[in-house]
């Protein structure tokens, strides 16, 4: 599913030059689910914005689903992620005017999905997540465990082929990020390729590999034993 070789990105601050990935090999196949971890500055964020094609390698290859994203333009990148990465963030990023039904429809109007479809979709998302009552509530009308609820039903309207997951359990408390990461580790046993971005240890194990990245390189790739 996702395939990267010699992967580098280095950026230029004046005349000073910052390498923020340093020859990144990773492959993650179909319906793993993998968390990324590193302290800040170890370079998981970069290579998070590498996978969720928000930036391109200064050099180096990236494949995601047998096409190859490296050399790819804004407005390709754009499509790439519309249709192909689910995002899950911390903060949730919900518009906060829409009702949850209408911000889980929002990926499909940009897709050009019809109006009817769409709403079939949105409303069978919800009801994955749990939250098929609350979907005309707004965001304010909702915890901060059902707008995460919300946001994952958003990331797999689409029916992408790859879940990003960035902190998504950082703006909650203790039982409510069990209660996501309980949902996503089902999500991936339904068959949803997950990639965890974590600088927490114990959110680490909850995936299935754990790759550890420092100065830009990757120290450390592990199968999770139970």
């Amino acid at each position: 599913m996702i395939q990267i070789t010699d992967l580098y990105k280095i950026y230029t601050m004046g005349e000073n030059k910052v390498t923020a990935l340093n020859g990144i090999n990773l492959n993650i196949k179909q319906h793993e689910f993998v968390s990324i971890i590193g302290p800040s500055g170890s370079g998981k964020s970069t290579l998070m914005n590498m996978i969720g094609c928000l930036d391109v390698p200064t050099k180096g290859s990236y494949k995601l689903d047998g096409e190859e994203i490296s050399k790819l333009k804004d407005d390709k990148l754009a499509e790439i992620r519309n249709f192909k990465i689910g995002f899950i963030f911390q903060r949730f990023n919900l518009l906060t005017k829409l009702s949850a039904l209408e911000n889980v429809e929002l990926p499909l109007v940009y897709q050009g999905v019809h109006s009817r479809e769409s709403r079939h979709r949105a409303i069978d998302a919800l009801d994955k997540v749990g939250l098929k009552e609350r979907m005309n509530h707004k965001p304010s009308e909702l915890s901060g465990g059902q707008q995460q609820r919300v946001a994952i039903a958003r990331a797999l309207v689409t029916r992408p082929p790859v879940l990003l997951a960035d902190e998504p359990t950082g703006a909650l408390d203790r039982k409510t990020g069990i209660e996501v990461m309980d949902m996503l580790k089902e999500l991936n046993a339904n068959g949803n390729t997950i990639v965890l971005i974590t600088h927490d240890n114990d959110l680490a194990k909850q995936a299935k590999r754990i790759i550890r990245i420092s100065d830009g390189e990757i120290t450390q790739d592990n199968e999770v034993t139970l």
